[in-house]
């Protein structure tokens, strides 16, 4: 995809708003992909963009490959990134602990990336704040979490909130809540959202004309 196309997708996702993304997705597919309101640094800053991920699994010493770290597996991850993806990390069971904070996840900034999307809670929204990416999780930490999830594989199917989501395909976030969109469906459901807008504003202009 294109920079102008990329652009051009991000408007229209933006205009349309995440729950007429759910409802056209909803035509076009039977799988669960919703997620529900996270939290943000920067809750007026929308994410949009191609899904890259980080897997994390519970922490485990004698795992084949526990031993590469997050700047390891966050290079594999953008190596061959779209422009403007979205850094998506799992939970690996523990949402409600750090995953990341600030000093991780300037490389996000440093790479173009359009932001960040954590199944998990990050550390620093002070400084994610000024990072100038869209940041949305399930909340701040303020203690780190390495001792009970860690970082294991790059660029995997990875779940988030109940949520599959496979690199590649479309992540939108806004404070209302998220849709994860395949990237072959990606113009199709833009399109139907788009009319579910026309549908429902033709709707209230007739109840507000004639509220029978």
């Amino acid at each position: 995809m294109t920079s102008t196309e990329l652009d051009e997708h991000r408007t229209r996702a933006l205009a349309a708003g995440c729950a007429p993304l759910v409802d056209a997705m909803g035509r076009h597919h039977q799988h669960q992909a919703h997620l529900p309101a996270l939290q943000s640094p920067t809750p007026d800053r929308v994410l949009f963009g191609a899904a890259i991920t980080i897997q994390f699994l519970p922490t485990l010493d004698d795992l084949p490959g526990a031993d590469r770290g997050f700047g390891e597996l966050f290079a594999e991850a953008v190596r061959d990134a779209p422009e403007g993806a979205v850094l998506v990390l799992s939970s690996g069971g523990y949402p409600h602990l750090s995953h990341a904070g600030g000093v991780k996840l300037v490389r996000v900034a440093s790479h173009g990336l359009a932001g960040v999307l954590a199944d998990g809670q990050l550390r620093d929204f002070a400084e994610l704040a000024q990072h100038g990416f869209a940041t949305w999780c399930q909340g701040e930490a303020v203690r780190w979490g390495g001792d009970s999830v860690m970082p294991y594989a790059a660029n995997v199917p990875v779940e988030v909130a109940g949520v599959t989501v496979v690199p590649g395909d479309y992540v939108y976030v806004d404070a209302a809540g998220g849709v994860v969109i395949p990237a072959g469906s990606l113009a199709d459901v833009l399109a139907e959202a788009e009319q579910i807008v026309a549908d429902d504003e033709e709707t209230l202009r007739r109840l507000r004309t004639s509220p029978q």
